[in-house]
């Protein structure tokens, strides 16, 4: 059968078998590399046509995502029939959409969430605020945490002469490293955690490579923010009295919502009560219930927080709708990628299995893609490299996590730690890594801060900065 994706054209064989009981074809030995073409295509346009053309870019980027996506999906439902559907079936069910729905979540909740206070930011309140986002940042999420947090710390900030390091070593911590600790924290971690990754081996496995990046980096801020500061001399009109707003917390009642959110998703990784079948696609009780349970809370915290704090806070729909957008059409683009990488030394990147081969060679391959496309989708594809590379199923992961356990696989360990640690860590290399990196530079810039370009970002502080504390990090664990 012809199979034809933007203009080019193979000869492959016909697939005319059905999907079996569990919906499971192996397509990943049989699909050419360039099938994974226009989910390249997708991650290429998220990076450059912001930068390149950004108004027609926001104005169509949902029908850009949608382009790529039907660019596979047409022929390869065409070619793969039902298989096609499972796969596609598959990966929105169990992948994307509780993704979003997780993502919709937090990021409405922490919508509600006001803190105000006449806070002055001295290096040492500075350190501390970014301190408390990144802690933060594991319990709501790098999003969430990002939103509650930026706008405090640009209120404390604003006699300031010099803020861009502050504003770029906040992306650092709360958007990105913070996030380290749970599935809560950063989206590639979630989708490990509904891939059967165990909830709480993310803070035991990556807790020490997280304290030792996110304490080198707030020296490093205290440091620099030290320098800064003692350089400044902001001037003061004696006839002009502020008002000294006391430190408080609005929107209190989120955080229940917020703990609504961490209980169910604790619940979806321990209970296990059945699962629904659709079209071959195992659909778990708990999923649903987890999912269903999110929405709840998310719709709570709309109904009994007051309009007025999400005006505080500039709360919009706009970022959760182009996230949205983009991941619908990422996921889909992203099928032949992780089929193919599942196959292992059977698949058309055998090559790539073949080079990566130890724990830094995850790391860094993981974050430099990380860097430059974005986290999850990364995360995922090395996910499904290291378990196709080690010959293991879904099923076998949380015994093979089990440290301390005669059916641990320490080799599978030491790759799921790199791949998660240069995910999460590497996605604040650029603006593009993680999805608040450039709602964070978008709320500065209308702050009036003058934050450098994409490249400036990373000619400025990301290299210099982070790289030094990467390689450190690959030193101490890899």
């Amino acid at each position: 059968m012809i199979y034809v994706l933007g203009g080019l054209v193979f000869s492959g064989s016909a697939i005319a078998a059905e999907a079996t009981s569990h919906g499971v074809h192996n397509i990943g030995t049989e699909l050419p590399v360039w099938t994974a073409l226009p989910f390249a295509g997708i991650l290429l346009s998220i990076a450059l046509c912001p930068l390149l053309t950004p108004h027609f870019w926001h104005n169509n980027f949902g029908k850009i995502s949608a382009f790529w996506a039907l660019l596979f999906a047409v022929p390869f439902l065409w070619t793969y029939s039902n298989v096609a559907i499972y796969h596609i079936l598959h990966i929105y069910l169990i992948d994307y959409i509780p993704f979003i729905i997780l993502l919709w979540g937090l990021f409405t909740i922490a919508g509600g969430i006001v803190v105000r206070g006449s806070l002055k930011g001295t290096p040492a309140v500075n350190t501390v605020m970014l301190l408390i986002g990144t802690i933060l940042a594991s319990c709501v999420g790098t999003t969430g945490a990002a939103m509650v947090m930026i706008r405090p710390v640009l209120r404390a900030n604003k006699d300031r002469l010099k803020k861009t390091h502050i504003v770029c070593f906040f992306i650092f911590l709360v958007a990105n490293i913070g996030g380290s600790l749970t599935p809560l924290g950063d989206p590639p971690l979630f989708l490990g955690f509904l891939h059967n990754v165990p909830f709480f081996w993310v803070t035991t496995g990556l807790l020490p490579h997280m304290l030792t990046a996110s304490g080198i980096l707030l020296v490093m801020f205290y440091i620099i923010d030290t320098l800064h500061y003692r350089k400044e001399k902001i001037p003061v009109n004696a006839g002009d009295v502020e008002e000294k707003i006391p430190f408080k917390i609005e929107g209190i009642i989120n955080f229940v919502f917020l703990a609504g959110v961490v209980m169910l998703v604790l619940m979806s990784g321990y209970w296990k009560p059945g699962y629904l079948m659709i079209s071959g696609v195992h659909l778990g009780y708990q999923g649903i219930l987890r999912d269903l349970g999110i929405i709840t809370m998310g719709v709570l915290s709309l109904v009994f927080t007051s309009k007025v704090l999400r005006e505080a806070n500039d709360f919009s729909w706009f970022p959760i709708m182009e996230v949205a957008k983009l991941f619908a059409g990422i996921f889909m683009t992203i099928i032949p990628a992780l089929a193919i990488l599942k196959a292992g030394n059977a698949g058309a990147m055998s090559g790539l299995v073949s080079i990566v081969k130890e724990s830094y060679h995850y790391f860094w391959v993981t974050g430099a893609l990380s860097s430059f496309l974005d986290n999850a989708p990364t995360y995922l594809t090395f996910f499904n490299l290291a378990i196709g590379k080690l010959g293991m199923t879904e099923a076998m992961i949380p015994a093979a996590l089990a440290a301390k356990a005669a059916t641990a696989n320490p080799e599978f360990i030491k790759y799921l730690t790199a791949i998660s640690a240069g995910a999460v860590f590497m996605g604040a290399n650029t603006y593009i890594g993680n999805a608040p990196n450039f709602m964070v530079k978008s709320i500065a810039e209308e702050a009036g801060i003058n934050m450098p370009s994409f490249f400036g970002y990373m000619i400025k502080y990301s290299i210099p900065i982070l790289m030094p504390v990467f390689i450190l990090v690959t030193l101490i664990f890899f």
